[in-house]
């Protein structure tokens, strides 16, 4: 039982930190203002390891339109998180040359089902908002983020009777994938 919520706190602690390191790099790339909510979160969350990676960037790589060192951020976390897991469970003592590659996948599958998941809450308070109180301001922060990964399957799927289902397809998609993941 102790086991279970180590590990629901650890995948919960871990899911905020990279979380918030892939939100900052979505709305830095997207060039949204930090000031507001959830830009101030986001680099509250993030500052401590984000700031230190820009220092150690060259500047070609820190200047680009990426924000590589949040990206960067976010991998190193779910690093972390993999390292973090099997010392929960022990296997950190028998770490050998031949689990290198299990914990790099266990990283990388978290940095995906991360991702996929604040997609898909995204996409979905996008929705719910759209449909409740298109005039707010979290309307238009939602459209900015949501946006980029709506517009290619408007174009492929068309609105049926005035409403648009690009986004309900997105959800199922996103589902999909944390299926696929899982």
């Amino acid at each position: 039982m102790l086991i279970r919520i180590l590990s629901f706190l650890v995948d919960s602690l871990f899911f905020v930190l990279i979380g918030a390191a892939l939100m900052r790099a979505w709305m830095n790339r997207l060039r949204i203002n930090m000031s507001a909510q959830p830009g101030t979160f986001v680099m509250a969350v993030t500052d401590w390891l984000v700031k230190p990676l820009r220092r150690v960037l060259p500047k070609a790589i820190a200047q680009s339109r990426v924000d590589w060192a949040s990206l960067l951020a976010a991998l190193l976390l779910a690093l972390v998180y993999a390292l973090v897991w099997a010392a929960l469970f022990g296997a950190l003592l028998n770490l050998t040359a031949a689990m290198l590659p299990a914990l790099l996948w266990m990283s990388l599958k978290m940095l995906l089902r991360v991702a996929l998941q604040l997609a898909f809450m995204v996409v979905l308070v996008y929705a719910i908002i759209s449909w409740l109180q298109p005039g707010s301001p979290m309307y238009g922060l939602l459209g900015r983020l949501a946006e980029p990964l709506l517009a290619p399957l408007r174009r492929i799927i068309p609105a049926i009777g005035g409403v648009d289902l690009s986004a309900l397809v997105l959800l199922l998609l996103l589902q999909i994938g944390l299926m696929v993941l899982g």
